[in-house]
Parts: structure tokens; C-alpha cells; sequence
């Protein structure tokens, strides 16, 4: 069995499963991370009691805030030219700043991975699991999105 990154790796890179992430991410203010995790858990049979949900919470939240979403931020200013700015110097440090944002999202990832508890059992429905995970994320789970992430995750 895989550890969370690598199946967050696969799972990232299935057909439709970013840009699911990218959009519940977007609209509706969910952590593509912590989504991920969450349809690991249920992949793996593993169930997170409502403290692992608060704490693998909390460790998105504390990631997010500190280095993820400041992160993102730079990276998507320096996305569009800038007369000031040459193009290749501002690609350059864009690219830099994506592998830190990336590397932010690894080290959340293991920590939300050390926060599991042990496989229980055979693989739970994915939605279960991601719509609890939403619910304590934030007051406003967003259940199509969650439905169409859960529908083109790997099984």
C-alpha cells in the first residue's frame, strides 16, 4: 500500500481530479489536500474519528494560512507579464515559488498522513468521507463538487 503522497500524486494526475480540486478549492473555499486526504482515508479504510477530523483540520488550516495560500497568492501575481519585470527572471522565480508551494503541500500531507489512524477495514465510499471532512472544514459543504471529486478519483 501506498503512502498518502504518492496516492495523492495518481490521484492528482487522473483525468478531471485536479481541476474538480482546483474549482472546490476556488468556489468554494475547500483545501485540496485535506480532500485528498479524506478520499485516502476512505481508499484505505482508515476512519478518522471526529478529533482526527478536527485536528487534520486544524493542521490544513495552519498550513493554508501560513505558507499555502501566501504561496499561491505570489505565485498567481507573478503569472501575468509585467512591463517592469523581464519575462524570463519573473518565470523563473514564479517556477521557484510553485515548487515551494508544492513542497508546503507535501509536508501538509505527511502530517495529515501521521494524524491517521491504522486501516480498520475494506475501502469506505469516498463522498462520506469528503462531505464530513467539508463539513468541518467550513460552515457550507459543497456537495456537487464533492460528489463530481468523488466520481473521478481512482478507485
Amino acid at each position: 500500500m501506498s503512502d498518502l503522497w504518492d496516492w495523492a500524486v495518481r490521484a492528482w494526475a487522473t483525468e478531471g481530479v485536479s481541476e474538480a480540486c482546483l474549482h472546490l478549492q476556488d468556489a468554494a473555499g475547500q483545501n485540496p489536500p485535506l480532500l485528498l486526504w479524506a478520499a485516502w482515508t476512505a481508499h484505505t479504510g482508515r476512519i478518522p474519528d471526529a478529533d482526527a477530523l478536527e485536528a487534520a483540520c486544524d493542521a490544513a488550516r495552519a498550513w493554508q494560512e501560513t505558507a499555502i495560500v501566501p504561496l499561491r497568492d505570489l505565485r498567481r501575481a507573478l503569472k501575468g507579464r509585467n512591463p517592469d519585470l523581464d519575462d524570463v527572471d519573473r518565470e523563473a522565480v514564479r517556477a521557484h515559488v510553485k515548487a515551494v508551494e508544492l513542497d508546503a503541500e507535501r509536508r501538509l500531507l505527511a502530517a495529515l498522513e501521521a494524524l491517521t489512524p491504522a486501516p480498520q477495514g475494506p475501502p469506505r465510499p469516498v463522498l462520506d468521507v469528503l462531505v464530513a471532512v467539508a463539513r468541518q472544514w467550513s460552515p457550507m459543504t459543497p456537495r456537487p463538487g464533492l460528489t463530481v471529486l468523488a466520481e473521478r478519483l481512482p478507485a
